[in-house]
């Protein structure tokens, strides 16, 4: 899932700033989760940013790209 844009972050940030709502109604108005304007909040009060984190990745490869392509097939034909 790609990460919420900063600007939406900064207008959930200032909007709670100037107390436009609970933090249920800044998420029914923005259009996001309760608990993503949850851990925004709490991340802009520790950190003092809005940016996402960067992602952890993924599970690294099974096969290295050399076995990959011509990895043996029993029974194939060929």
């Amino acid at each position: 899932m790609k990460a919420y844009s900063v600007d939406l972050r900064q207008k959930v940030i200032d909007a709670h700033n100037q107390q436009a709502g609970s933090q249920r109604q800044l998420a029914k108005r923005f259009r996001v989760s309760l608990s993503f304007v949850q851990n925004l909040l709490k991340r802009y009060r520790s950190d003092g940013t809005v940016e996402p984190r960067a992602h952890g990745g993924g599970q690294s490869a099974k096969l290295s790209p050399e076995s990959s392509c011509c990895a043996y097939h029993p029974g194939g034909g060929g």
